[in-house]
């Protein structure tokens, strides 16, 4: 089966437990104002590749995972693309590596069901706790993406779930706290990663000729993350 892909990661150690393949997926529907990948947004662009190509890449670095790492599927939005990578994760569970899908929890909710059949792990972008936050900031609706995280509940798939630290954005205590208990309130929740907003982007923006939303807002601080993480 064919998936348009937008890059790879032979080594990833930030995207899951271990060390691990990273294959970031092309289309999004999102439009996160703080968004760090805008070349993964466009479903027609990228390469084609066949299931089968990546499997074999992937199982080249089997003696790299040892007992944690395995293959991370992220984008882009995995979810687009939903046969592709549950044909793919397939294939690699029967070879015994372990797999996390790593998403925003935007799509079919019938293509989820069978991409977590065969998913060790979740990783959720829960972007904003409330909806209004996430149509004005996102572009999307939170109503599905609590349906998906219902899902992985219902699936006892274990859940982690990332948030982006923006400035004046998301840095207070009380939207942590929110996110954290958005994530607490599901029965496989295991725990909040905190991520810090960064202007790395930039020159994928210039070079698409597209403005970047948070130009003018500093990079969240270290610190911050560290002291969040202790408060919440």
């Amino acid at each position: 089966m064919k998936g348009r892909i937008n890059s790879f990661q032979s080594m990833g150690a930030a995207d899951g437990p271990g060390i691990r393949f990273v294959v970031f997926v092309q289309g999004c529907p999102l439009r996160c104002v703080y968004c760090h990948n805008p070349e993964t947004w466009d479903p027609s662009a990228g390469e084609e590749w066949e299931t089968e190509e990546i499997a074999e890449k992937v199982l080249r670095y089997r003696s790299y995972f040892g007992t944690q790492g395995g293959i991370t599927i992220s984008g882009g939005e995995p979810l687009l693309q939903w046969e592709f990578v549950a044909e793919l994760f397939r294939q690699l569970k029967e070879k015994g590596i372990h797999t996390v899908l790593d998403t925003s929890g935007i799509g079919s909710l019938a293509g989820a069901r069978e991409v977590l059949k065969y998913t060790d792990l979740v990783m959720c972008d829960l972007k904003f706790a409330g909806n209004n936050e996430y149509q004005r900031y996102c572009g999307g609706s939170m109503d599905q993406v609590l349906r998906f995280l219902k899902l992985t509940e219902e699936k006892k798939i274990p859940l982690r779930i990332r948030h982006v630290v923006v400035p004046g954005l998301t840095d207070s205590i009380s939207s942590v706290r929110r996110i954290r208990k958005r994530g607490e309130s599901f029965s496989n929740y295991e725990g909040l990663e905190l991520l810090p907003f960064r202007k790395l982007c930039l020159g994928k923006y210039e070079e698409m000729g597209l403005p970047f939303p948070l130009s003018g807002c500093p990079e969240c601080p270290d610190r911050v993350i560290q002291e969040l993480g202790a408060m919440v």
